[in-house]
């Protein structure tokens, strides 16, 4: 068993190590890609809903483009966003846009509420900078298109 180990982080098999490593970091970041972003769907579908109904709108006035925009933007942001993320497609843009609507959510919506009430809210801005700052991973569309791009 010692041998083995050893053998695992010798010179000769640094390339075994290195293909193990790389191959568990991109199932790290699939993961990471699918999770946050289900999470934030959770989010974001009832805001389409209400954007969908047929009620009077009472959502925050982000920069005074109205309730009905602001809640439109809302739902690129939670709902759509992390469709594309999911999928790996323009994922750095993609995690930017929730990263912003995470931060009008703390700081803008809830700039006057307790820490505990936009804790949530500075968490996925977090992790969504993060993703943002990573990409993708190579198993996203976003790899795949590329690949197929180049003779």
């Amino acid at each position: 068993m010692k041998n083995r180990f050893i053998a695992l982080f010798s010179g000769s098999n640094a390339n075994l190590y290195q293909q193990y490593t790389l191959h568990h970091q991109e199932r790290g970041l699939l993961l990471m890609r699918i999770f946050i972003s289900l999470l934030m769907i959770r989010h974001g579908f009832p805001k389409m809903e209400k954007l969908m109904g047929a009620g009077d709108i009472q959502f925050y006035n982000f920069l005074g483009l109205g309730p009905t925009v602001s809640l439109a933007l809302c739902v690129i942001g939670e709902f759509v966003a992390p469709l594309f993320i999911i999928v790996g497609y323009r994922t750095r843009l993609a995690a930017g846009l929730v990263m912003f609507t995470m931060a009008v959510a703390a700081f803008g919506a809830h700039s006057g509420d307790p820490i505990d009430d936009k804790e949530l809210s500075m968490v996925y801005m977090a992790l969504f900078a993060y993703a943002m700052q990573v990409g993708p991973g190579k198993i996203s569309l976003d790899t795949w298109l590329l690949n197929r791009s180049q003779p």
